[in-house]
């Protein structure tokens, strides 16, 4: 069973060092406790803020710290590099014309992480 990903889901990046929250705008008015997420919701620092530092060899900043190092790999900060949106969603629901965000997304890092939702920020509650 997928949940739908809200502002504050629990991300992963496969590169990272620490979880990160995600940021959604509660710009397409869905009524809820917290803003609900599209697959459009991947711009760095605005949605998706960085995971702690980043320890992929791909990454320039990592690249050049683990060269001056003399080959010890030195993580750097994480800055993440996402230019395309989040992969499937869920496309029978839609929130602003775009599929909702789904905690089995994931996304890809141009550096070559993949960002997967932990948490999607919501719970069901069994009454």
């Amino acid at each position: 069973m997928a949940f739908l990903v809200t502002s504050g889901a629990l991300m992963l990046c496969t590169f990272g060092t620490i979880p990160s929250s995600m940021l959604v705008l509660p710009v397409n008015r869905v009524f809820a406790s917290m803003p609900a997420a599209t697959i459009m919701d991947y711009v760095p620092f605005i949605n998706i803020p960085p995971f702690g530092l980043c320890t992929t060899p791909s990454n320039p900043a990592v690249a050049s710290a683990t060269a001056a190092a003399l080959g010890v790999l030195t993580p750097m900060p994480c800055i993440p590099v996402t230019v395309a949106p989040w992969i499937t969603g869920k496309p029978t629901v839609l929130i602003g014309s775009m599929p909702a965000l789904t905690d089995s997304s994931t996304l890809i890092c141009s550096w070559g992480g993949v960002i997967s939702i932990k948490y999607a920020g919501q719970v069901k509650v069994q009454l």
